[in-house]
């Protein structure tokens, strides 16, 4: 790859109400500027993949895939009032297909086991299910640069091997620089020195919520309508002041010249990460048969059984015949392993008690 940085945090309209760039614009404004790479990292969703790879795929452009996850302070399971509708965010990319489906693993417990206020997992789900992720530190709001805001700088390193201890080597400490925020400015000098001192890699990130700096009055436009206030109230959640677009290869030069590192280190995770998506593949939960039977017989079996009891034990030769002609059909298509799960939890839902 001959790119001298790739976007590894960017946020499409897939992150509702946050995210003002459609990927159809997207991609054809990271061509534009020169990247052979481009990341999508919605905030607790990954809803917007299979339109980002299509048309990355299509435009010449590899496609990451990744989720900007929200990271409970403790428990996923814990919904404590104020206490527990505060979250971290945390970076996490797919390096390859194992890493994909784990991605997949987090989101949808993030949803049906963490939600609280947000989708949000937790640090026992990433020792489960962290095989084949890359993960950056985060934004601003990710859980070291917020110990390091409030200078808790010994909690600092305690968490950072716990980080270490999950990923190992597919850690990295992402600085989030907006020259406009003076946090930012903060957190960048003290992850570079952790990094130093512990030996872990930097990476420089340019948090991406529309294309185009002039974007800046729409987006906060929008996000003001994501927290019911108006634009003109002081107090409410805003990036106004600040530039989130989808910055060029030069500017990133510019910001990282006292950290050329952390540029190349984007380049090294785009080479890592290789995700190949089949959408023309049909993919079946797996069905478990007993020994000595193929999806194809038992099926045949529950069939005749059903067969019997539907006809009393006296069924037609044209129903018979019928049945074993359909039988034929989907031996030939392949699909007795479906017939056999929507069976099962119909029957399940027949005989559950709710």
């Amino acid at each position: 790859m001959n790119s001298k940085f790739v976007h590894l945090h960017v946020h499409s309209h897939y992150s509702l109400l946050d995210g003002l760039a459609k990927i159809e614009d997207l991609v054809p404004r990271a061509k534009e500027l020169g990247f052979e790479a481009l990341a999508l990292t919605d905030h607790g969703s990954m809803h917007g993949i299979p339109e980002f790879y299509k048309k990355a795929k299509d435009a010449g452009l590899k496609p990451i895939l990744g989720i900007e996850a929200y990271l409970a302070p403790e428990s996923r399971f814990q919904k404590r009032p104020k206490i527990d509708d505060r979250r971290y965010h945390l970076t996490l990319l797919a390096k390859n297909y194992e890493g994909y489906k784990n991605l997949l693993q987090l989101n949808t417990k993030a949803h049906l086991e963490g939600f609280y206020y947000k989708p949000r997992i937790d640090k026992e789900l990433l020792k489960e299910y962290h095989e084949g992720i890359i993960a950056l530190s985060g934004c601003l709001t990710g859980e070291l640069a917020k110990l390091i805001l409030e200078n808790r700088l010994d909690t600092v390193e305690e968490k950072l091997k716990e980080y270490l201890d999950i990923f190992h080597e597919d850690f990295y400490l992402e600085l989030p620089y907006h020259p406009q925020i003076p946090d930012s400015a903060k957190v960048k000098k003290a992850l570079i020195e952790l990094g130093k001192k512990f030996n872990v890699p930097v990476v420089a990130t340019y948090d991406t919520h529309y294309l185009n700096p002039d974007d800046a009055e729409a987006h906060d436009i929008m996000l003001a309508v994501q927290t019911g206030n108006k634009t003109t109230d002081e107090d409410r959640l805003t990036l106004r002041g600040a530039d989130f677009s989808l910055c060029p290869i030069e500017t990133m030069e510019q910001l990282y010249a006292d950290c050329p590192e952390a540029l190349s280190n984007s380049v090294k995770i785009a080479e890592l990460c290789d995700v190949k998506l089949d959408f023309g593949k049909t993919l079946l939960p797996h069905y478990e048969v007993p020994m000595g039977e193929t999806p194809e017989s038992l099926l045949e079996k529950l069939c005749a059984e059903g067969m019997k009891k539907r006809f009393n034990n006296n069924p037609s030769s044209e129903a018979v015949e019928r049945l074993k002609y359909e039988l034929e059909v989907i031996k030939k298509t392949g699909f007795a392993s479906y017939f056999l799960i929507v069976q099962d939890f119909v029957n399940w839902a027949k005989t559950t008690v709710w």
